[in-house]
């Protein structure tokens, strides 16, 4: 049995649809066929690349770990018109376990939702071994590892196809954001943001689920919605379900925020928000908190936040803080937050504002 075999046969019981997020490819003997310093005419093996830009189309990101020589190999990629394909890749001579930490690290992902391939058996060893988080894949085997529910998203978003897109987007940011020579609010005006927030419409609820599932450290209560859920609470007149939407000067972020409230004769509750950890420093979760707080005050309401404290959305908790949000009662982790509707804020200058 393959070693690819084997890691398919031993995945966990629960649903792991669409759970790998990245695959992380070598290249020699992998990509393509031969090795790239033994003969620089290597021929690229056309079924892997229609597997990559398959799989690029449905929001599964890629990158690179390989013994090579960094520029031969980069070279190869950019005259084979393959490099943009793969986010921060890592070609030295370091052990391929060290390469998906550092890929791990970059994309902000868990070491669950990778898999490597290789066609060395010593290669997917060190990787079970050291990271035995990650899905490990025998190219000999790739045809059938790939046909796995855990590569293969639920739902293909409009988010989903322009993943790798975005982060490319990221990544210029960031560039910009190490090189800027200022203060944080003049970086950010230089970003020329735009946000929109507009009532879920049922083609946005397949990014709305995604959003749950995905999101963690900017989720009020850590709870998961099925598409099935969201859409009966689009067309509740109790309740209101907003999708947030971001743009700059690099293009689109896509969907990256929801909130969910129940509407009441006295109290609104805020029974959900989350926004995607992409836009975490960009203090735009405060737009949308104090839009709802604007709509309960408008309403003549008194507004109220459920919190769950999961140990990782500490930073959703200081922007409830920071919009004027307080503890109004506690259940264990599962805290009552009440606002101060007195005190709305107005968007920062730096983000221009839309209401659909």
């Amino acid at each position: 049995m393959s070693v690819a075999q084997e890691s398919v046969a031993v995945l966990p019981e629960k649903p792991v649809q669409g759970r790998v997020k990245c695959i992380v490819w070598d290249l020699d003997n992998t990509l393509w066929d031969g090795v790239l310093l033994e003969d620089a005419d290597v021929t690229v093996r056309p079924s892997v690349v229609a597997h990559i830009r398959r799989l690029d189309a449905m929001g599964v990101l890629h990158s690179v770990a390989s013994k090579n020589d960094h520029d031969t190999a980069v070279e190869k990629l950019r005259a084979l018109g393959l490099a943009e394909l793969f986010l921060f890749p890592q070609i030295n001579w370091n052990a391929k376990s060290d390469s998906i930490r550092r890929i791990a690290k970059a994309l902000n992902l868990g070491l669950d939702a990778f898999a490597f391939v290789d066609d060395q058996e010593f290669e997917l060893a060190e990787v079970a071994h050291e990271v035995p988080e990650v899905t490990r894949v025998d190219v000999a085997d790739l045809d059938e590892a790939l046909a796995q529910p855990l590569f293969i998203p639920r739902f293909v978003t409009d988010e989903s196809a322009q993943r790798r897109v975005m982060y490319q987007g990221q990544i210029a940011r960031d560039e910009l954001e190490g090189e800027f020579v200022g203060t944080n609010e003049e970086f950010l005006a230089g970003l020329k943001m735009a946000f929109t927030i507009a009532p879920a419409r049922r083609e946005d609820l397949q990014r709305a689920e995604e959003l749950t599932v995905r999101t963690n450290q900017l989720n009020s209560t850590g709870r998961t919605y099925s598409y099935e859920e969201l859409d009966a609470l689009r067309d509740s007149p109790d309740h209101l379900l907003l999708v947030a939407s971001l743009t700059d000067r690099f293009g689109s972020y896509g969907k990256i925020g929801l909130a969910l409230v129940e509407k009441d004769e006295k109290v609104w509750r805020l029974c959900m928000m989350l926004m995607s950890c992409r836009v975490m420093s960009r203090g735009v979760g405060m737009v949308l908190l104090n839009h709802i707080m604007r709509l309960a005050d408008e309403a003549g309401v008194a507004l109220r936040a459920d919190f769950v404290e999961t140990g990782r959305n500490r930073m959703m908790q200081i922007t409830y803080a920071f919009a004027g949000f307080r503890e109004a009662s506690r259940d264990g982790a599962h805290v009552v937050l009440e606002a101060d509707l007195s005190n709305l804020q107005p968007p920062p200058p730096y983000v221009q504002l839309e209401i659909l």
